[in-house]
Formats: C-alpha cells, structure tokens, sequence
C-alpha cells in the first residue's frame, strides 16, 4: 500500500499544486487572474481533491498521477461557488468569511474568473494527462468530471434548485437536487480516483455509493448548519435559505429528523469503504464531516 497522508498533509500539497498552476497573465490587465486565484486561495475544506487523491492512493495508485485532476476538480468547484453567489443566483455577499468574488472584483470580472477557472481545469487535467502511462484512464476521468459538471450532473441540479425557490417542494425533488448540485462533483472526484488508481469495478461501484451518500449527508448537515451555525464560525450569513424560501431538509423534516438521516447516510458511506484496504484516514475523515461545525 502506497504512503499515507494526514489531513493537513493532503491540504498542503493540494494548495501548493493550486497556488503555482493557474497561467501568467500574458497580455491584458491581470485582474481576471486575481479574482480567480482569489477564490481559489480562499480557504475551503479541499473535500473533493481529498477524495480524489485519497480513492487512488487506496486502489493502490501514485497520487500524483491524480493531483491534476484533483485540482481540476477543485477549480470547477470553485467556479461553481463564484456564479452561485452572484446577484443573479443567490446574491451572497461573503464565502469564507470574506467578500465574495463579485463583491470584491465586480459582478462582470467574477463571472468571467468563474468561467476561466472551468475552462482551465480542462485545460489543465489534459495536459497533465498526457504524462500518464495510461491515457485512456486520464479519457475516462475527463469524462467523469465533464459528465457530473454538467447538465446532467452539477448544472442540472443549479437549475432544479432555481425552480424551486419560492416554492415548498416534495422530498424526492429535495434529494434529486441535492444528489446533482451537491452529489455530483463528490461522485466525480471518488470515481476518478478508482479511475487512475485502476481500482477494480468493485471498488468503482463502492465508490459510487460512497459518493451518493457522503453527498446526501453532506447536503444535510449543511442545511443544518444554515439553522443553527455560528456565523463568524460558517463563514457566511446563517439562514439564508428561510430568508430565500428555499425547502430544505430541515424545513421538511425538522432538525431532530434531518441530523438521524445524516448520520444514517455517513454510516453506509463509511460501510461502503469495506471495498478498500487501508481506509482508515477516510472513514475518519467521513466521520469529521457529519460533525463539522462550518
């Protein structure tokens, strides 16, 4: 089995790798790049290239031959937060305990950082990928990442949740948004792990459900937190979902019911990790996120 990683281990390699791979700026004002690396550099909990590169390390893979695609996966994030704070979405002002990206760098510059930064993890994914031994698992993970970022995937779930603002909605639509915004891109990073750490389809298939219910569980905890969330602790306004009429598992379920089927979803995620030898960093680590406090 391949070296472990500790959490802050994980985190440093993954934010040295995104500090020194965004391009120079080669003509033009540089202030694109600035509110791009300005969300980029902004903290986050590096949830997705974790998996990413914890997934192949368990397979049995060299993580770097995943750290690009990890990056990439945390800039397509990244520009999913910007557009989602956006006056024309949910107008959030603060990510992270600092001005959004359009409050900082204007509404125009922020779209255009966001739209920068998922054109680049492509950009950046494939070029890496022509240093890999393999290139059809480099093909497969591309698509993997392209698949769950789109309209079937992150964007689809966007576009439910727009529809459902201002409305009281069933359950089944609050947990197909959910597994789509939310789910999606979890999913992508755990199944391109298995992909370039050529795990078996035993694993990709237990990843999948490790991913499916980390993402519910995950979706949860943060309408939980939305509720009952110290603000300076979240970073960003509490009850902000009330304020904008969205349904949400809490206000569906209540807060008691909510956090029982949070805790539900963690234990088949963690059960699901059975695929894998030495998956002790990650169980812990799902276990952090049901009773994380931001």
């Amino acid at each position: 089995m391949n070296k472990r990683y500790s959490l802050d281990e994980y985190i440093a390699l993954i934010n040295q790798k995104l500090d020194s791979c965004l391009p120079a700026c080669s003509y033009g004002e540089p202030v694109v790049l600035e509110a791009m690396k300005y969300s980029l550099m902004n903290g986050g909990k590096r949830i997705r290239p974790i998996l990413t590169l914890e997934f192949c390390r368990m397979c049995g893979g060299d993580i770097d031959d995943a750290l690009a695609f990890a990056c990439a996966i945390e800039m397509i994030h990244t520009y999913s937060l910007i557009h989602d704070d956006l006056p024309c979405m949910d107008n959030d002002t603060m990510r992270r305990g600092k001005p959004s990206c359009h409050v900082a760098y204007g509404e125009s510059y922020a779209l255009l950082a966001g739209d920068a930064l998922l054109t680049y993890a492509f950009e950046y994914a494939t070029k890496s990928a022509l240093a890999l031994t393999d290139p059809q698992c480099a093909v497969e993970a591309i698509k993997i990442l392209s698949s769950c970022a789109g309209v079937s995937g992150m964007i689809g779930g966007q576009v439910v949740d727009l529809k459902s603002e201002g409305k009281s909605v069933s359950l089944d639509t609050l947990q197909t948004m959910d597994s789509l915004k939310t789910g999606a891109l979890i999913k992508a990073a755990a199944l391109m792990g298995t992909v370039i750490g050529k795990g078996s389809p035993e694993q990709k298939e237990a990843a999948v459900r490790y991913a499916e219910n980390l993402g519910q569980a995950f979706q949860i905890v943060d309408d939980i937190l939305d509720v009952t969330a110290d603000e300076a602790v979240l970073g960003k306004p509490v009850g902000s979902d009330k304020e904008s009429g969205k349904s949400t598992y809490v206000s569906l379920l209540g807060l008691e019911k909510s956090q029982r089927i949070a805790d539900e979803l963690t234990q088949q995620a963690i059960q699901s990790l059975d695929a894998f030898q030495d998956n002790g960093f990650l169980i812990e680590l799902t276990k952090s996120l049901a009773s994380r406090k931001n």
